[in-house]
């Protein structure tokens, strides 16, 4: 087994290399001798060098440093957090090369955005302190900016809470003023501005306390935990798989709190440790693995002005163990949304409060599972009804269902390309929506019925925010380029008259335009999206080598119709290479039967189908060498990419695999369960889709890449295949980061980059140039 902890290295070991610089020396030295004696008796001019045949292109590190130093060019962006009842957008923004962020606002009335807290100033330069579960909860929101992250505003709009680490602060709107909490010791995890901006609630030490927002009196603890539980904290697979990022919610009136119980009790218990400072403990981790046991999730609710306890409510937690979404809107119930845990079955239940009863309003069942869509429940103001989005053949139908769950209306077919609901307005809804898998647009859909309004441009991909009658909507053009602007909704159907402001941005622009190209191919009745990458120096008539950059798992896209996303594929592409991505079977919003044939096997299919759409764009376009393709991916894209090579060496030649899943038995229950069931309930599958299984069979170069503190795929799982490729006597190539699943510092970034194309370069042979000679080992 080969591994190596240096960038600068290209896989050999340490010994090789000396050899290989004394070897090349004395060749030189050799050489330079003989040139010299032949000067010396011919009394001829040197002949100039001839450039090597197999020269690769430069690689651009100008480029490349600046996109791992800018986050992509997302730094400086602006995000928005809220919109106050006046119409005021507030947002966060970091400068265009550093990661804190501070809070600004956009006035309604004039379009011009201010500053509202500076970071620096009131922390007087000093860092922020994160406790180990608040580094975890940024670690699951995929959070990689300090400062500014979440803030809690008021219904009035008139207060504002700022959390910043440890320290939370207070900020008047009208006045201006800011004042810090005093909430003890201890770090105040998930902290919420309550409605009427009176009271701030967190979590500390397992239990919810409270404390005023005007900085008065002390901090009052409103819960006492029982041995091996804790209130109010969302447990991992809530905050990983079931995007339900907080464990408690506010009541609309600021009395009461609903918050989880959870019992983690026979959850197994994981040490993530780093090597690179051994003096630390290791921090314990509460992570279900497949098959193994969950966390037991009810919930309760406890009034914060009387010493009541909390009132506990339960519904069948041995059928419907997952707490998938809570919520307590205004003028409505508090909602739960329950889950199985093989996730065929959820029922959302209305709860009342004061008696704990509970009224199923909709139930839910799907034979393979059922897919979570974000804002599915939402309420309408007046608690009349909420918004629903039922999973048909075709996709999703936006349902405007009565408060007792009966089906109203249906606002929007399944052909429409309904994907998220981002709010209900008094007169309407705002959807993210697009028939094109490809791209995302903002809709506004009546509520009356009638034609859906699109708020955004032609392609690209939008997104958006929005509450009191202003849509914030963040575009990614088909172009490339960033826009956030502020739309004010005008009556339906009168979108182009809207008022429109731009959050003013201070992120860099790249220099270069990715060539980008979108294509499909049809295999086998199917249409695949892909993209194609070529150099900005391509010569027709030349061959390259390939790079097929992967994900190729559920629930994400990686075939976008904005050129932002490919920066990073120009900048190999001009270092040498033609990039290509793949959608296959399992990806989201192709319809149900695309999406779920994937159950029980998270392999064959999605590798067959990146493997027949690589060969339909070679047998396309010439250019392309089959005999010398790369894969590589992180995550479920790092998986991809080693099973690639695994299974399919026949096409695939070389893989870098980051932080890669290499047994499903290792991965968490809620995400691995819902596609591949229990490891009892589906043995095979398990094995055949185990890189352990068909680690003997490895034939090709591959690069492992994972992070030593990684607590989403643990580092575990690189361990587990190099102890089978060892045991099978295979060569493997190892980089152990001192990071976690993202990897944030620009350093990392920047080496990583380059260390894959150099990977590449080595493995695939010679660069486009030597085309006309014979390739070593061809």
């Amino acid at each position: 087994m080969r591994s190596f902890f240096d960038p600068s290295r290209t896989g050999r070991s340490a010994a090789f290399q000396r050899a290989a610089s004394v070897l090349r020396t004395g060749f030189a030295l050799a050489m330079s001798l003989g040139a010299a004696c032949q000067q010396r008796t011919a009394r001829k001019p040197p002949a100039a060098a001839a450039p090597a045949a197999d020269a690769w292109p430069a690689l651009d590190e100008q480029l490349l440093t600046a996109a791992a130093q800018t986050a992509q060019f997302r730094l400086g962006r602006p995000q928005p957090l809220a919109v106050a009842p006046d119409g005021s957008v507030l947002f966060r923004r970091t400068p265009p090369r550093a990661r804190r962020a501070d809070l600004f606002t956009l006035d309604p009335q004039t379009g011009q955005a201010r500053e509202l807290l500076n970071v620096d100033a009131l922390l007087q330069a000093g860092d922020e302190k994160l406790s180990a579960a608040e580094r975890a909860r940024r670690e699951r929101s995929r959070t990689q900016t300090s400062g500014v992250v979440d803030i809690g505003l008021s219904s009035s709009g008139e207060r504002v809470l700022v959390p910043l680490g440890e320290r939370l602060f207070v900020l008047e709107r009208r006045s201006g003023r800011v004042h810090e909490l005093g909430v003890g010791p201890g770090f105040p995890f998930d902290p919420q501005l309550s409605p009427d901006g009176q009271h701030v609630a967190f979590v500390r030490d397992g239990d919810l306390w409270v404390c005023a927002a005007d900085g008065g009196g002390e901090p009052r603890r409103l819960t006492q935990h029982e041995p091996h539980t804790e209130y109010g904290s969302a447990e991992f697979v809530a905050q990983e798989e079931l995007d339900r990022k907080s464990g408690y919610v506010w009541s609309p009136d600021s009395r009461k709190l609903a918050f989880q119980r959870t019992d983690a009790s026979a959850v197994d218990t994981l040490y993530v440790s780093d090597p690179r400072h051994p003096e630390r403990e290791p921090t314990p981790f509460k992570y279900p693995r497949a098959g193994r046991p969950n966390a037991r999730v009810d919930l309760g609710v406890v009034a914060i002005n009387d010493k009541s306890q909390p009132r506990f409510i339960r519904w069948d937690l041995e059928r419907l163990p997952y707490l998938a979404h809570l919520s307590w809107p205004e003028n409505a119930p508090l909602t739960v949304l329950a889950l199985s845990r093989d996730q065929t079955t959820s029922v959302l239940f209305a709860i009342d409060a004061d008696s704990g009863a509970l009224r199923e309003l909709l139930r839910e069942r799907d034979d393979s599972w059922l897919n979570l869509k974000s804002g599915s429940p939402t309420w309408l103001s007046d608690g009349s009804g909420f918004l629903w989005l039922h999973e048909e053949e075709a996709g999703y139908a936006l349902q405007l269902r009565a408060a007792d769950g009966a089906l109203t209306r249906t606002l929007a077919s399944p052909d429409q390309g309904v994907r998220e609901i981002y709010a209900a307005f008094p007169d309407a809804v705002i959807v993210a929506a697009s028939q094109d898998p490809r791209e995302q647009h903002v809709y506004r859909i009546p509520l009356a019925g009638g034609p859906a309004e699109r708020l955004t441009e032609a392609g690209g991909v939008h997104a958006a925010l929005a509450e009191h009658g202003v849509v914030v909507i963040n575009s990614e053009p088909r172009e490339g380029g960033f826009r956030s602007e502020a739309v004010a909704l005008p009556s339906a159907g009168d979108a182009q008259n809207a008022r429109r402001w731009q959050l003013p941005s201070l992120a860099e622009k790249p220099a270069v335009t990715p060539t980008t190209q979108l294509e499909s191919v049809r295999v086998d009745g199917r249409d695949l999206y892909t993209s194609v990458t070529r150099p900005r120096s391509f010569q027709p008539g030349q061959r390259y080598p390939v790079l097929l950059r992967v994900y190729g798992g559920p629930r994400a896209h990686n075939v976008l119709d904005t050129k932002n996303g490919y920066l990073l594929d120009q900048i190999y592409a001009d270092a040498g290479f033609i990039v290509l991505r793949a959608e296959g079977r399992g990806t989201p919003d192709r319809g149900r039967a695309f999406e779920r044939a994937i159950l029980k096997d998270l392999i064959t299919l999605p590798l067959a189908d990146q493997a027949d759409a690589l060969r339909a764009l070679c047998d396309r376009h010439p250019e392309l060498d089959r005999t010398r393709v790369g894969v590589f991916g992180w995550s479920f894209g790092g998986y991809l990419s080693t099973m690639a090579v695994l299974l399919r060496p026949d096409v695939f030649h070389a893989a870098v695999a980051g932080a890669p899943v290499t047994d499903w038995a290792l991965y968490d229950t809620a995400y691995t369960e819902r596609y591949m069931r229990t490891p009892a309930e589906n043995p095979s599958g398990y094995a055949h889709t185990s890189a352990l299984t068909h680690a003997a069979g490895l034939s090709r170069p591959l690069l492992l890449i994972h992070g030593l503190t990684d607590d989403n795929v643990h580092f575990a799982h690189a361990l587990a295949l190099i102890e089978a490729l060892y045991a099978a006597s295979k060569a493997v190539e190892v980089v152990a980061l001192a990071s976690t699943h993202m990897v944030v510092d620009p350093r990392q970034a920047l080496a990583r980059e380059k260390l894959q194309v150099e990977f590449f370069r080595k493995h695939l042979g010679r660069s486009p140039e030597g085309l006309g000679q014979e390739r070593d080992g061809q």
